[in-house]
């Protein structure tokens, strides 16, 4: 029985050429992820504080201005989420609820070293809903 060998030239020698190209991709989603979760992460909690903040200011009994506490609790809510300062914050009475708008951009370095950024955007309005918001009517 013969054994015959192929001396394919073409076919040798290419695992570390693949595998510095694997390691390089999983370097950059690694780098793209560390710098976009936490900005996604605080837009979501913004998004949720000002869902939160304009139903506890229209909760709040007595002769308190609806208008200013959201206001204040927006506030609040920029300061712990590390919104921008140039953000665009509008609150204002509509009907018998309170609306908060609050709309502002980041930028996101994706690949290293500022070569692509993308411009992340956020613009939420909170609007009341629910029993409150029917209390509120009558």
């Amino acid at each position: 029985m013969q054994n015959v060998t192929n001396h394919r030239v073409n076919e040798r020698g290419s695992a570390g050429v693949k595998f510095l190209i694997v390691l390089a991709f999983i370097v950059l989603v690694a780098n793209a992820g560390y710098n976009y979760i936490p900005v996604a992460y605080q837009a979501e909690a913004m998004k949720s504080d000002m869902e939160t903040a304009v139903l506890q200011g229209m909760a709040v009994p007595g002769n308190v201005d609806p208008v200013k506490n959201v206001q204040e609790r927006i506030d609040k809510a920029i300061a712990a989420n590390q919104v921008p300062s140039d953000a665009l914050v509008e609150v204002k009475k509509s009907g018998p609820g309170v609306n908060a708008h609050v709309a502002y951009n980041v930028q996101v370095n994706i690949l290293p070293f500022g070569i692509w950024k993308y411009n992340y955007g956020f613009d939420h309005t909170a609007t009341p809903s629910g029993l409150l918001l029917k209390q509120a009517a009558n």
